[in-house]
């Protein structure tokens, strides 16, 4: 490790052995996700990640129809050992974006063999369930997830954007070792009852879009602040124009105790998801500097009182906009 640079936190997924990194590295827009990417900053970010000690890398066979994936595995090879490597299945997106959920188990098994393939790898340590299909009983998606372990192509089960019911019926037949769900200061639904049920279960709560999908950084304040050409936060109800303009009241109080702690605004609100809950933040990064920004977070801890102070400056209830377009609203936390 080089001067100045972080210490590394890890902790168990789960009730497992496995060590993951408590930050780690969502790779969805390494694939030009909010804005054009570039596959080798991409590659350069996983290798300075793993330098920082890094280790927790998230992917899924959604991300632009397998690419992600293809780009993870090839920057990967040769790199794979001490790695914990994350993908998911079960969101079948159509070249015309229609968007479908299957948790079928003969699918599970072909999303999987899939998924190995474009990975360029033997197992995969943490595979999740992208989100839940109501037409299929999870009991039966989440007990052919379990066979594939049986049989050492995943090394642990995740879920993502399930709701407690769909939490508690699939720990009745597997261990769940992570549940990935949204997470920050301006999404903070999971406290009510994922957070003490995952708790009590032993449920390793990874939290993505920490930084709100970049909003937390502070450095966009108008539509027009947004990437160029495809950027799907324009998608989003909280990103169109009349909404950015009420929400980025709320980036006043983390823009003073930022400056008062002396880091960015993004470590700040890193620093908070980290603080008082014992879960993994998942921020999406596709570029060496905001990852190295990103670990610094891990210096700037956060009393009681300040994470106090954060969470009472932030009206949840005024935010302007859902997480998500009307669309897929009916598709996370099911």
């Amino acid at each position: 490790m080089q001067e100045n640079e972080s210490a590394m936190q890890y902790q168990n997924l789960g009730k497992t052995d496995v060590l993951v990194s408590r930050i780690g590295v969502g790779c969805y827009n390494m694939t030009s996700a909010y804005g054009k990417s570039d596959p080798q900053d991409a590659r350069n970010t996983i290798f300075r990640a793993i330098e920082l000690g890094v280790n927790f890398f998230d992917t899924a066979d959604s991300y632009a129809f397998g690419k992600n994936e293809e780009l993870v595995g090839q920057a990967l090879k040769g790199r794979r050992q001490n790695i914990i490597l994350a993908t998911k299945f079960g969101q079948v997106v159509s070249p015309d974006g229609k968007r479908e959920i299957n948790g079928h188990p003969d699918y599970v098994r072909k999303a999987c063999e899939a998924s190995l393939k474009r990975l360029n790898t033997d197992y995969i340590d943490l595979y999740y369930q992208h989100r839940v299909d109501k037409k299929v009983p999870i009991d039966d998606t989440v007990g052919e997830m379990g066979r594939l372990m049986d049989e050492g192509k995943i090394r642990a089960i995740g879920l993502s954007e399930a709701s407690p019911v769909n939490v508690e019926k699939a720990q009745s037949r597997r261990n769940i070792a992570a549940l990935q769900i949204e997470y920050s200061l301006w999404t903070r639904f999971i406290e009510e009852a994922h957070l003490p049920l995952c708790k009590n279960l032993g449920i390793t709560i990874v939290g993505y879009a920490p930084l709100g999908r970049g909003f937390f950084t502070g450095k966009i304040r108008t539509v027009k602040d947004l990437a160029a050409g495809e950027d799907r936060r324009k998608h989003h109800p909280r990103f169109e124009a009349e909404n950015i303009e009420k929400n980025v009241a709320i980036l006043d109080p983390v823009e003073k105790l930022a400056a008062r702690k002396k880091c960015t605004m993004a470590q700040l609100a890193l620093a908070w998801t980290l603080s008082g809950t014992g879960l993994i933040s998942l921020p999406g990064v596709s570029k060496v500097d905001h990852l190295e920004e990103n670990v610094k977070s891990l210096d700037f801890e956060l009393s009681a009182e300040e994470r106090e102070l954060l969470s009472t400056s932030i009206n949840i209830h005024q935010i302007a906009g859902e997480r998500y377009p009307e669309a897929m609203i009916d598709k996370v936390n099911a």
